[in-house]
């Protein structure tokens, strides 16, 4: 009974720990500023509105279901520009899946903390913003990589 137990929790503290690990690796990733930031011109190339998304967010206006929307749109749009770009066809690495499973992520949290809590759904939407601004920084590292190739 004892082994069963410490089996479990051993099992509970490491699935733990791997999410705190997730997480905060995440946010490192998000937090990371580039040489260049790219986010402006492919968002305005590209028609994305995700910096508009993110000015309503910290104003705390617009219906948060249209802003959430607007980000699917932009997202979808970026992971398939990033994923076809230029001598980068299929090439994405460990980072950007792990950040492609927290858009997900962050996206069913928003779906489950939206009825009960406005707070914490911008927030989610707060963190999918910022993805999607990632993915609009590579696909513009990649455009200028491919362009000076």
């Amino acid at each position: 009974m004892f082994d069963f137990i410490a089996t479990l929790v051993i099992t509970a503290s490491s699935a733990l720990l791997f999410c705190y690990w997730f997480r905060y690796t995440c946010v490192l990733i998000l937090r990371a500023k580039t040489t260049r930031d790219f986010a402006g011109e492919v968002a305005a190339a590209n028609q994305l509105s995700f910096l508009t998304v993110q000015n309503q967010l910290r104003a705390e206006s617009g219906d948060l279901n249209h802003l959430h929307d607007a980000l699917n749109r932009d997202y979808a749009l970026l992971t398939y520009l990033v994923s076809h770009a230029a001598g980068h066809r299929g090439d994405v690495g460990l980072e950007d899946r792990m950040l492609q499973f927290n858009y997900r992520l962050m996206g069913a949290w928003y779906r489950v903390s939206r009825p009960f809590s406005a707070t914490a759904a911008r927030n989610a939407l707060e963190e999918m913003s910022l993805v999607v601004a990632h993915f609009a920084n590579v696909m513009g590292e990649r455009a200028i990589a491919g362009a000076a190739a």
